[in-house]
């Protein structure tokens, strides 16, 4: 039986994912293949490498640095993330917290990137074959989120944020041979997402990059309808939703330490739930 898992992403709420798959990692479960959107594909590719603990030291002491993240980097970039020294300077093998390059490629679960094209707003699904030691540039063009970022050029094509082409990828998961899938989820699973600052980030990129756009203003209801979808794959048996009871106030770039560790504490406590799920054979 092949058992995948999902990691939607969700900005700084990833650290309830980055709990879970701790989780995963001090008990020894092993998942066949990995999907990760945005901050979720970083979360899995540490998964990958058996790097407990890193994805919580991104987001509770890294994050909470002016060179990840600020309005500085917005004036002298255009980006308010800087994805280079999150994805180049802390995690290249040279770096202060690197990324186990060669036990994620060794590990023999697949990976799976989701970025989406900025010229027509398809999903691009990248994968092992796409990453190089010292070079990735897919995480970074996963991470894109529009009016946050500009878009991340990679060989030549714009990318931005997987969450607008395909922002719960479980029929990925289920297309690449898995039988049943575990889905990472940022909000409540019972509260529909609402669009927010979509149609203001769409208008954003809307004269450049319309078909982008398009997707960003249709996010809400994809991720609703994706979501909806699990649960019905959940009472089937063939998924497991895990999804936090509270964010404790964090959201996409929120940074709180405090929010952060009760966050990623729910997700560790969360993955218990996933072991029982996994040992029932359901």
């Amino acid at each position: 039986m092949r058992t995948g898992i999902v990691d939607v992403g969700g900005g700084m709420r990833g650290i309830y994912a980055a709990g879970v798959l701790d989780c995963c990692m001090a008990r020894g479960v092993r998942f066949d293949c990995c999907v990760g959107v945005s901050a979720g594909s970083a979360n899995v590719a540490s998964y990958l490498s058996g790097q407990r603990g890193r994805n919580r030291r991104y987001y509770e002491e890294y994050a909470l640095r002016r060179q990840y993240m600020g309005k500085s980097n917005l004036l002298r970039t255009g980006s308010y993330i800087n994805l280079e020294y999150v994805y180049g300077t802390l995690s290249n093998s040279g770096g202060e917290d690197p990324l186990d390059f060669r036990a994620m490629m060794e590990n023999p679960a697949s990976l799976i990137v989701v970025a989406t094209r900025a010229e027509d707003g398809q999903p691009r699904y990248f994968t092992k074959a796409d990453v190089r030691q010292d070079d990735y540039r897919i995480f970074m063009a996963s991470s894109c989120v529009p009016g946050v970022n500009r878009p991340f050029v990679l060989d030549g094509v714009p990318y931005f944020d997987g969450a607008l082409s395909d922002p719960v990828p479980i029929e990925k998961a289920f297309s690449e041979g898995c039988d049943r899938v575990v889905l990472l989820l940022t909000k409540p699973a019972g509260v529909p997402r609402v669009p927010g600052k979509d149609p203001l980030l769409a208008s954003m990129i809307q004269r450049r990059y319309p078909a982008a756009a398009r997707r960003m203003l249709l996010r809400t209801q994809r991720y609703n309808d994706a979501v909806a979808a699990a649960k019905r794959y959940q009472a089937q048996g063939r998924l497991l939703i895990l999804s936090p009871a509270d964010t404790f106030g964090v959201d996409t770039l929120k940074r709180d330490r405090d929010a952060l560790e009760r966050l990623y504490r729910a997700g560790e406590k969360d993955g218990e739930a996933l072991l029982r799920w996994l040992e029932g054979g359901h």
